[in-house]
Formats: structure tokens, sequence, C-alpha cells
């Protein structure tokens, strides 16, 4: 039993999460398409320029339907608290590696809470400006100003989500074994006490050590 490894996401949280990345990398490519000149080769990606005018701001919503999956599923372990805070102003000690001395964190640590609430700001914006400048069906029902400020609210927004998802994907790949949890599902006993103790314990119900309450012996 002590080896049998924890299961950290199911099949439908791990399909809910797949379904988005490809409607972010397909919504992200067309984006960058219609957004300057010099990569509008990307839309051949997508059947040449009228497509993905067509197709971009659809699979935008359709990530954000998708997403709003993940946020029905997991916003109750996204809230700081004041191990949080605490782990955050160790976050040298993290990019060391240097975990052991820090207060235990739950199902998610500090980083991955304000990653989830910046994606979470960046999809409504998106939606929102998103609709001000779909030409087909809404921008007719505002006016130039209005429409100007929507491209420019998409495109900081955007950018943001970007730049966020690479650092995602960055520490995905650095903290081994975080990867596999999300193909698989399951994470080791050693990897989850390691990086998430207090959602270790409460998953297994095991008790702190004296050592990880910070009692010497």
């Amino acid at each position: 039993m002590k080896d049998k490894p924890i299961l950290r996401y199911t099949a439908n949280e791990r399909t809910n999460h797949w379904i988005v990345a490809i409607l972010f990398f397909m919504a992200g490519l067309s984006g960058l398409a219609l957004f300057h000149p010099a990569l509008f080769w990307l839309s051949h990606l997508f059947g040449g320029g009228p497509w993905t005018r067509i197709l971009h701001p659809f699979m935008g919503v359709a990530m954000f339907v998708f997403f709003l999956g993940l946020v029905i599923r997991f916003w109750r372990y996204n809230f700081l608290t004041a191990n949080d805070r605490q782990w955050l102003r160790g976050i040298d000690k993290v990019l060391r590696n240097e975990e052991e001395g820090l207060p235990p964190v739950g199902k998610y640590n500090a980083g991955q809470k304000l990653l989830f609430w910046t994606l979470l700001v960046c999809m409504l914006v998106l939606l929102v400006s998103g609709v001000v400048i779909w030409r087909a069906y809404f921008s007719h029902w505002f006016g130039i100003e209005s429409i100007r400020l929507g491209a420019l609210a998409h495109a900081v927004a955007g950018f943001v989500l970007v730049m966020s998802i690479i650092v995602h994907i960055y520490a995905g790949i650095w903290i081994k074994g975080s990867v596999g949890a999300m193909l698989h599902g399951w994470v080791s006993r050693a990897w989850a006490r390691k990086h998430h103790a207090l959602w270790y314990r409460q998953v297994t119900r095991e008790e702190p050590t004296d050592s990880q309450k910070g009692i010497k012996p």
C-alpha cells in the first residue's frame, strides 16, 4: 500500500484539460495569422484567410466553454491561504528545488493558483472583447472606438494568456511527474509528499512526522 500511486486527475478531468489545450493552440495559431501580415501564412493551416476568420472566433468560444469545465472542477482548490503566501515568500527555495523548509501546500501551490486566476481573467477578457470585434455577428452593435478598444484588449489578453501557458508548460516539464499526471492521472506517493504535502495527507490521511511539523527530535 505504501507504494501505491495516488490518483491526481480523473479521466474526465484529463480529457477536459487536453480539449482546452488543443483548442488553445488552434485559436492561438489562427489568432496570430490574423494579428499581423507577417504571420498570415499560418492561415494555410485552417484552409486560408476566409476560413481562418470564420473558425477563429468559434474555436475561441469553444475554448472558453471547455475552460469553464475546468473552473467548475477546480476553483475550490485555488484560493490563496496563509501557507501559500509564505510559500511565495520562499519562491527562491522552490526554484532551487529546496522545498523541505517551506510550509505544506494543498492540491495546488501558490504559483499554480495565481496562474489559474490569470487564465480565467484572460479568458473572460478574450470572450468579451472577441464579441465586440466579431464582425459577422456583433461588431455592428458597437461604435468604432469600442471596436478599437476591444481589439487592443483582445491582443493584450491574448499575449498574457500565451505567456502564462508557456510558463505553465515549462513548469510542468521542469517538475518531473507533472506531465505524467495529466497523461495517465496518477502520481507517486513520493511526488505528492514532496510537492503537495498537505494534499497528500488529506488523500492518504497520513499524519505528518515530527520533522514535517518542524519539531526537532
